[in-house]
This record gives structure tokens, C-alpha cells and sequence, in this order.
């Protein structure tokens, strides 16, 4: 019986060490992120915010690749505690738009370093070259997946 025979060579497959790294990827960060009371989706919010203030919960779960109910419930807990602030009212239509409170950038600040210490230990292996290279591959390999297109 031959490779092809079998199917997938799980020790090659792109796909199955891409599911196997963001597998250990979720595990260190939950790791680092749960003393400080965060989830991985807790702390994917508050970066989002960070980055894009006045996202809505639509756009912030698309973001943290959670449904929009799960975000909505994260969304009443993160303003219940102080880390973001949404109006009362939709300045226009029915989006209430998010913002970090200084809470939420304070605890946020303190988050990003240990997940940026999760990702530097992850890359560490790898030459100063290859760390480069692999965010441009995983880059290419997401847009074609997106776009569809087969080489």
C-alpha cells in the first residue's frame, strides 16, 4: 500500500501542524492569560478595541471568531467590571459602539506582554529570517483560502 493510499501524512500535512501549533498556541496563552482573569476571547476584545475603537459587537465577534450572542455576553460582563464603556443610546442606527475604558488599557497592557511572551517562545526556534518569513506564509496561506484560488 502506498502514501496515497492512506490519505493524509499527519507528521507532513500543513493542516494538521497548523491545527497542532494553534492547539499549544491556545493552551500557553490560556496559561498566561487566566491569573490575570482572562480569556482568550476576553483578551482578543480588549485588543480589537485597542486597535479599532468604536467596533461594534457584530464586528468584534467576527473578529475574536466567536458568535455574536458569546460576545454580547462578554461584551456586558467587560462593562460591568469597567474595562469598556458603551452609550446608553446608538449615536446613529442601532450599533452601540465599544471603547476602552483606562481600566481596560491598564489590564490590557499588562495581558499583551504575556501573550507577547507566549509568541516570542513559540518563534524561538526559529532564525530571524524564518520569523519573518512565517508571518508573510501564514499571511499568503489565509488570502488564498479566502480568495479561493487554487495554485
Amino acid at each position: 500500500m502506498s502514501q496515497e493510499d492512506v490519505g493524509i501524512d499527519l507528521e507532513t500535512s500543513v493542516g494538521y501542524l497548523l491545527k497542532e501549533a494553534a492547539s499549544a498556541l491556545r493552551f500557553a496563552m490560556e496559561a498566561v492569560l487566566r491569573p490575570l482573569g482572562m480569556s482568550i476571547t476576553h483578551y482578543s476584545c480588549l485588543e480589537l478595541l485597542a486597535q479599532r475603537p468604536g467596533l461594534s459587537s457584530s464586528e468584534l465577534a467576527r473578529g475574536a471568531f466567536v458568535t455574536r450572542q458569546s460576545m454580547n455576553v462578554l461584551l456586558q460582563a467587560l462593562e460591568r467590571d469597567g474595562f469598556v464603556s458603551r452609550p446608553q443610546h446608538a449615536p446613529e442606527g442601532r450599533v452601540l459602539p465599544t471603547e476602552l475604558t483606562e481600566l481596560g488599557r491598564s489590564r490590557l497592557a499588562v495581558a499583551s506582554r504575556a501573550v507577547r511572551g507566549v509568541e516570542d517562545l513559540m518563534r524561538s526556534g526559529l532564525a530571524p529570517a524564518e520569523r519573518d518569513q512565517l508571518g508573510v506564509l501564514l499571511a499568503k496561506c489565509v488570502t488564498s483560502l479566502r480568495s479561493g484560488q487554487s495554485p
